[in-house]
């Protein structure tokens, strides 16, 4: 395997693990916890909220971090610093040490995003492909923290979720030490050459499309902002509650924590591969065209979900976590195609800010829509909420300004 092979790996291994860490206690709070603290659920689950600001809040300095000193070394400490944290999170005793916990890994948490995905992307022209790829890996992280954590539960307790998780974050962030230090980093590409000042009579014209171009970068920044706060709502509403709508609404299909965890990876695991067609999909067509296709089916599926229980549940649950999942690589690639190298770390760093910011808000609007009227208000809001998507983004520019396309060269 070539280095850059190798290297893609382990960013796809981290964000397997970065989106497993942070949903470890949703399943736990889900099916154990709160009747071990005695707690209800819309009591406990507040407690992840820490963790999720951290998410979005430490993602800009590790983004700035990343860009001045080493992206390479973020990972590195990325790697070792969620899998410490998490072995911390098993000693909690109490809902607040559980909170100080979640929030020390979701500090470690947040340099994977500002950080993996410029590396992923780094010197490659099509990126809807590599994106795709990496955001099943993260994906299957989200899929495998039901099914692990429901396992561990059933057959060693809630505090081995976090532990042997750890151990293996530790040891993969050893192993990348070893692979940075064997592999040299690739110089940066030198600035280009200023060009020599055109006559005044052209120069008016380019004003003129400067500005026209300048106006549609910053429409097309505004729309990857909303859609990017609505789309982490909904992402984070799906994901960290579907353990517990599954436990509720799958009746006699779902006996144990083991086999709820199986029906949440099922789902998860399979929508993932929503992705990879996506990806296929931007690097051929127009983004705005399948990004309207996937807003679309969201809207529907979650008007759907209401009401239904039981085989009915599952099959539309798969369905709008195709929708869910297929929207992530597209705001990414978008970004991607905006921004240069020297720059796009931070440029990530500011999406995932509002990204993960959106998380920790919808943690405690779950508890309370919950605690209130149950899951099927959220499903409805949810509907509002993917058609509010489909409006922005049928503002979206038809063609890529000229600007975005010197991006993808560089």
């Amino acid at each position: 395997m070539t280095p850059s092979r190798l290297h893609f790996m382990f960013l796809n291994i981290g964000h397997f693990l970065d989106h497993f860490f942070m949903l470890i206690f949703a399943t736990v709070a889900a099916l154990t916890l709160w009747r071990e603290w005695g707690m209800s659920y819309g009591e406990l689950i507040p407690y992840a909220t820490p963790g999720f600001i951290a998410f979005g809040l430490f993602a800009l300095p590790a983004g700035w971090l990343a860009d001045k000193w080493s992206r390479r070394g973020m990972m590195a400490a990325f790697f070792i610093g969620v899998g410490v944290c998490s072995m911390l999170t098993s000693l909690a005793q109490t809902p607040l040490q559980m909170g100080a916990a979640l929030f020390a890994m979701g500090v470690f948490a947040a340099i994977y995003h500002p950080v993996g995905i410029p590396l992923v992307i780094e010197g490659r022209v099509r990126t809807g492909m590599p994106i795709a790829i990496n955001g099943v890996f993260g994906n299957l992280g989200v899929a495998s923290a039901a099914l692990i954590t429901g396992f561990m539960i059933d057959n060693a307790g809630w505090r081995a979720a976090f532990i042997w998780p750890g151990i293996v974050c530790v040891g993969v962030g050893l192993a990348y030490l070893w692979f940075f230090a064997k592999t040299p980093q690739p110089a940066k590409a030198a600035k280009p050459a200023e060009k020599e000042p055109a006559k005044k009579g052209p120069e008016k014209k380019k004003s003129r499309g400067r500005s026209y171009q300048g106006v549609s970068l910053i429409r097309i920044f505004a729309i990857i902002l909303v859609t990017t706060a609505l789309g982490g709502m909904v992402f984070q509403s799906t994901t960290f509650a579907l353990p517990k709508i599954f436990d509720e609404r799958l009746g006699g299909m779902a006996l144990s924590a083991t086999l709820v965890g199986w029906y949440a990876f099922l789902v998860f695991a399979l929508a993932a591969f929503a992705q990879l067609v996506v990806g296929y999909l931007l690097d051929r067509h127009s983004a705005r065209l399948v990004f309207i296709g996937v807003a679309a089916l969201q809207a529907v599926f979650f008007a759907l979900m209401p009401g239904l229980h039981d085989w009915a549940a599952l099959a539309v649950a798969f369905a709008f976590m195709l929708a869910v999942f297929g929207q992530i690589p597209i705001n990414d690639v978008l970004l991607g195609r905006l921004t240069t190298s020297e720059w796009r770390s931070r440029a990530f760093a500011c999406r995932y800010i509002v990204t993960f910011s959106a998380l920790a808000a919808s943690i405690p609007m779950i508890a309370w829509v919950h605690a209130n009227w149950g899951f099927d208000r959220l499903f409805m809001g949810l509907a509002v909420a993917a058609l509010l998507i489909l409006l922005a983004v049928i503002m979206l520019p038809r063609a890529m300004p000229a600007q975005t396309q010197s991006a993808i060269a560089e």
